[in-house]
């Protein structure tokens, strides 16, 4: 789960939920300094939960032929540096409003979820979620002579602790887009957390390490057969 930073979409076409559907795809494709890497995309899969997402009432927008950015590169940069392992990007529209509720993307978690269920082929799923809970990029919010800043370190705590505790109900309450949007103007990043939470369901996380002045967390959430 991910949300594109204008370097796949942009103003003239710019999808509420998207699915990458190809055999493959490359990135960075934007300025960050790493390696560039070519990794595999399950095709059947991704048509699969298109299919089963637009059937649950969710217009999934079909991407083919795509790079992807930092966001989606740096975490498969560490999490699996060979590349072998097939992914399906999930965009959705975390930036230019209207931008979907909380607990809409949490349904479009659980969607995603009864899909993998439903395939016929037998894999382990592990979704992966990218993006801060407080961060302001060249808004009113940044300190003077800043490009970026996080204005509220508190409700990064906030959202890790609901987090820990599995209280997914809160969180879907207190994350309005006001809400989201009090934590910097790229703050509601935090919506592809709340997807990813939607498909892996109310469980606690294993780990988490939360960095505030950072407006950062990370987590791992175990899988129990």
């Amino acid at each position: 789960f991910d949300c594109d930073h204008f370097s796949t979409f942009f103003l003239d076409n710019l999808p509420t939920f998207a699915i990458g559907v190809d055999d493959k795809t490359a990135g960075p494709n934007d300025q960050t300094p790493m390696p560039r890497y070519e990794v595999p995309v399950h095709a059947a899969l991704a048509t699969h939960l298109r299919a089963e997402g637009i059937a649950a009432g969710f217009d999934l927008s079909l991407l083919q032929d795509f790079e992807v950015d930092h966001s989606v590169m740096v975490p498969l940069h560490f999490v699996t540096p060979r590349m072998s392992i097939p992914i399906i990007p999930i965009f959705i529209n975390c930036f230019v409003p209207p931008v979907p509720s909380a607990r809409r993307c949490y349904a479009l978690g659980q969607a995603v979820r009864a899909a993998v269920e439903s395939f016929p082929q037998p894999l382990r799923i592990a979704p992966l979620a990218s993006g801060n809970f407080s961060l302001e990029i060249g808004g009113p919010k940044v300190a003077p002579g800043k490009r970026q800043g996080v204005p509220d370190p508190a409700w990064t705590e906030r959202v890790a602790e609901l987090m820990r505790h599995g209280d997914i109900d809160t969180l879907l309450r207190e994350a309005t887009v006001e809400r989201m949007l009090r934590a910097g103007n790229v703050a509601t990043e935090l919506l592809i957390w709340i997807a990813m939470l939607g498909a892996i369901g109310p469980r606690m996380p294993d780990w988490m390490q939360v960095q505030p002045r950072e407006g950062e967390a990370y987590g791992i959430w175990g899988w129990a057969a």
